[in-house]
């Protein structure tokens, strides 16, 4: 490369940033002795401004390694760098930028107030026919966008959840109008859906040649995908669906739920903004302005909707599993912990408190039921006071407990779900500070506590004979639903052995359970978790079909 080459890429670059070399008085660039391009540009770029784009907004806690609990975040690093490579490879690359469908380097002009949250427009229509017919015609046209053009839509949903405050606001606002959860733990979620929910880069492609010619194995849309939101993960839900349904080339019909209206409107139309300024078919993400059952009854029914996606109860699965259609269900999980007597047991404590206590227990991966080997329960249960949990021993308090939490059909009070440890504890005339986390009890395997998942920090601790017992009772309270399992051992036989007999999707061992939603553990992220239907962990490739595209005689170079 020589000078020339570099000032034009130079050039290039500061145009994205407002101002060009010339126009920031500085001289030709030229790279000091084995300079590296990219630490080029950001040297002109800090000699020029002093002003850098800002920073990504950091969760305020995120979870402790050392100490129980949630601890504040330290925000490392610069992102300057990467956004300099990535505007360095725009400049320097092959390939020219999409001419058809242009895009935007900020999110301004998206702003939503909460009172246009849930008007008419930008994705939200009044009826349900009118959200598919929308949908539809949006998906027509999608079909001709390049995967470029894909990306950079995707990239945008990102984008617009993760600045301007978006991020901060969804999430305490879905905290107070579910009155569900921790508006801190939401945020870590919400940017989790943004960061770490896979794009395009999902669908591989797949070819075998031969004599016979070539052939294409590729992952193409179903076209308009209706999905069912939960309210105990609604803006994650969308976040994460819209991502993985867009990116995979269908357009998505959202059928939200009615608990979380607002938020979950404001999320789509942020959504459909930000699409917009990048040039994308109009609704690709919609909804309908009052979600009703009635409402989601006509979005399973209609026959423009190719795929149905429910991320809920076991209800709403099973009904959608019967629609005659392709479905995918994300049901309950009970997902049980399982701690022998070879775990580290001061560890074990922090990360089920950790794990239990994340969103007030909302998650459906996190740890409901405890079952430990006798050998160490008492200790396990001492470390786990320690960090956090609050134990009640008089049976007299836990009937009182159960009373309170447990509605008249034996299953949890949608009152209580959610709620954090204190305020449940106050309902019985127990005080306590926000230091405490989780509710702790023990119990035998078939008290309610066990055997229900109550989406609460109430934790029921089980004890059994041996690690094999354990591993047996762990399989049995799962309920064959495949979610979630836990495992706290260093006997890599006895882990093995759990994984097989119990099968979940995910299974997480010596760690807190949303190690599972890669906080603290590698891979990638999603909220629909289709255990009931077989899909497991779903991305892009599951909400699309593999189609195959046949060459005969010819290119095959071999």
């Amino acid at each position: 490369m020589n000078d020339k080459d570099i000032s034009d890429a130079v050039a290039q670059v500061l145009s994205g940033y407002g101002s060009t070399a010339a126009e920031a008085g500085l001289p030709p660039a030229k790279p000091k002795s084995g300079e590296p391009m990219s630490d080029l540009v950001a040297r002109i770029l800090a000699e020029s401004s002093s002003e850098a784009p800002a920073a990504d907004t950091k969760p305020a806690y995120v979870p402790g390694s050392k100490r129980c609990c949630w601890t504040k975040s330290d925000p490392n690093g610069d992102p300057i760098d990467d956004i300099v490579n990535d505007l360095v490879s725009q400049a320097l690359g092959d390939k020219k930028p999409c001419s058809v469908c242009p895009h935007s380097d900020s999110s301004e002009g998206v702003a939503i107030s909460d009172d246009e949250a849930t008007t008419l427009g930008d994705g939200v229509f009044a009826t349900m026919d009118e959200a598919i017919a929308a949908a539809e015609l949006a998906q027509r046209q999608y079909l001709f966008c390049t995967m470029a053009a894909r990306k950079q839509f995707i990239d945008g949903i990102r984008e617009v959840i993760l600045s301007n405050g978006t991020l901060e606001r969804i999430s305490h606002m879905a905290a107070e109008e579910t009155g569900m959860g921790n508006p801190a733990h939401k945020i870590i979620k919400n940017r989790l859906a943004c960061e770490k929910t896979p794009g395009i880069e999902d669908l591989t492609t797949a070819a075998v040649s031969g004599d016979d010619g070539l052939t294409l194995v590729e992952y193409s849309p179903f076209g308009v995908v209706g999905a069912i939101t939960p309210t105990t993960n609604p803006t994650e839900t969308i976040i994460c669906n819209s991502i993985g349904m867009l990116a995979a080339g269908n357009s998505a019909v959202f059928s939200v739920h009615p608990r979380a209206t607002k938020v979950s409107l404001l999320t789509i139309k942020l959504i459909n903004r930000k699409l917009a300024t990048l040039g994308a078919p109009a609704n690709l993400v919609v909804t309908v302005q009052t979600p009703s059952i009635d409402n989601t009854n006509a979005m399973m029914a209609h026959p423009k909707v190719r795929m149905l996606v429910a991320t809920g109860g076991p209800g709403i699965v099973k009904t959608v599993m019967s629609t005659g259609k392709k479905a995918i269900g994300a049901g309950a999980g009970n997902p049980p912990v399982v701690v022998d007597e070879t775990a580290d047991i001061e560890k074990a404590a922090r990360d089920i408190v950790n794990g239990c206590s994340f969103d007030n227990n909302l998650p459906c991966i996190a740890e409901k039921e405890v079952i430990a080997v006798n050998q160490i329960a008492d200790f396990l249960i001492s470390e786990m006071q320690k960090c956090g949990a609050y134990l009640i021993k008089d049976p007299a308090v836990v009937k009182q407990l159960e009373g309170v939490v447990i509605n008249e059909k034996g299953g949890p009070k949608t009152s209580c779900v959610g709620k954090s440890a204190a305020h449940l504890l106050g309902l019985i005339g127990i005080t306590v500070g926000d230091d405490v986390k989780v509710i702790l009890t023990e119990a035998d395997k078939d008290h309610v506590f066990v055997r229900e998942e109550l989406m609460m920090p109430v934790l029921p601790v089980v004890r059994a004979p041996s690690v094999d017992d354990a591993i047996d009772l762990a399989v049995e309270l799962e309920n064959g639903n495949r979610h979630t399992a836990m495992m706290h051992s260093t006997n890599v036989r006895k882990l093995t052995k759990m994984a097989k007999l119990i099968q979940t999707t995910i299974f997480v061992k010596n760690g807190p359970s949303y190690a599972g939603l890669a906080v603290g553990g590698e891979g990638y992220t999603t909220f629909t978790i289709a255990g009931p239907t077989g899909e497991g962990l779903t991305s892009p490739k599951s909400f699309a079909r593999k189609r195959k595209c046949v060459m005969v005689e010819a290119l095959n170079v071999r």
